[in-house]
């Protein structure tokens, strides 16, 4: 029973984790010229490098977020 509310909490989070990250178009027109003019200018191969970056910070981030809500999820009915 616990084991079912665990693998469902996870879904959800993993569900919305995926929801946020999907690619918004206005969302990639909000960053500042110079940014724009830098990434532009390095060419095919700097944007990927650029992409994988921002993915590897991603990464971290998510893992925080996942892991406090279930250390939160898990001591929900600790008393003090």
């Amino acid at each position: 029973m616990k084991n079912d509310v665990l693998i469902r909490a996870a879904l959800i989070l993993c569900s919305c984790a995926a929801l946020i990250a999907l690619p918004v178009p206005h969302v990639s027109a909000q960053s500042c010229a110079m940014c724009y003019q830098g990434a532009a200018a390095s060419g095919a191969q700097g944007g990927a490098a650029l992409r994988h970056g921002i993915l590897l910070l991603f990464v971290p981030a998510i893992s925080l977020f996942v892991g406090i809500f279930a250390l939160i999820y898990h001591r929900r009915n600790v008393t003090r």
